[in-house]
């Protein structure tokens, strides 16, 4: 049975204020601020779900696209014949079957190899998805017409992120979670002591797989019209790691740090220079590596590890 201490139980009711605080966004803007609202939340949700597996394992993954892509398909595919909700979970079970099948495959890989094949992996779906489509309905593109608005849709990824984060605590308290610890410490150490660090890679995997997904199916409805170019975007797979180390991956609520202000930019940018969202990403991506490596939640950790290692010198030199 799981104890509470006072902590936990401070930072879940000021958790549960802020998740209130923003359920009521809708009631005070349905315009840019609720878009705006609406994509901070999706990134939110994807930022965590992606922490969730390369946090602990410090696997850099580039499958994002592919997953959110998935999510996104099954709903165009069988919105006009399946409930929506059935949707979303479908849209997550088939990303957890894919993540799986990856896992089982190149979870054994580690560093550059793992990026590249998780690359190459989303730009595979996508080309299938579109050699699928040209073959069988000779079109590129699915319409998805709902009665969903972006206000549904905001509460619906607020519920999402809101689920990510109780799964990541759960998992933190849980025999998978101190098995992730101490294979992202050593993974040889991880494999003397007796853990099945390939088993427990892959159930971590689907579990942020499954979410991606989640995400992708929460968002179809936004979309419109999906084509394998949108739905498959490289650009969501980037966005996501940028977002997630310029937070910090080391705390679940890391991310958060850094999907706020930089998603706030990336939307002006994008608006008033279309043409150079390329190069904010590159320059972002290599500040974040040479200025910030550990984030910016590791980084003000350092900050308080040696403003209490200076205080406790102090107070041993007034000691002595």
């Amino acid at each position: 049975m799981m104890t509470l201490d006072q902590s936990e139980i401070r930072i879940g009711l000021l958790g549960a204020i802020a998740v209130a605080a923003l359920a009521t966004l809708p009631l005070f803007s349905q315009g840019y601020y609720l878009s705006l609202g609406v994509n901070l939340m999706l990134y939110a949700a994807l930022c965590t779900a992606w922490t969730l597996f390369s946090g602990p394992t410090h696997y850099i993954s580039l499958a994002t696209a592919a997953f959110f892509g998935l999510g996104t398909y099954t709903v165009g595919l069988w919105v006009d014949h399946v409930p929506f909700f059935a949707l979303v979970l479908g849209g997550g079970v088939v990303a957890a079957v894919l993540a799986g099948l990856v896992g089982l495959a190149t979870l054994r890989l580690s560093g550059v190899y793992f990026v590249i094949f998780t690359l190459g992996l989303a730009e595979l779906v996508r080309q299938l998805v579109s050699w699928t489509q040209t073959k069988v309905s000779t079109r590129m593109g699915l319409y998805v017409f709902t009665d969903f608005t972006e206000v549904h849709i905001y509460w619906m990824l607020l519920a999402l992120t809101v689920a990510v984060f109780v799964t990541g605590w759960l998992i933190g308290r849980s025999r998978l979670g101190f098995a992730m610890k101490i294979i992202g410490n050593d993974e040889t150490v991880a494999r003397h002591v007796g853990i099945d660090t390939a088993r427990a890679k892959i159930i971590l995997f689907m579990i942020s797989g499954a979410f991606i997904g989640i995400a992708g199916a929460i968002s179809a409805p936004r979309y419109a019209y999906i084509e394998p170019p949108s739905a498959f975007n490289p650009m969501i797979s980037f966005l996501v790691v940028i977002m997630a180390l310029l937070g910090g991956t080391k705390r679940l609520w890391g991310p958060l740090v850094g999907v706020i202000p930089f998603t706030i930019l990336f939307d002006q940018v994008s608006a008033q220079f279309p043409n150079h969202t390329p190069i904010v990403m590159g320059l972002a991506f290599l500040a974040i590596v040479y200025l910030l490596p550990d984030g910016v939640t590791g980084r003000l950790e350092q900050l308080r590890a040696r403003t209490k290692s200076s205080e406790k010198k102090v107070l041993e030199e007034k000691v002595a």
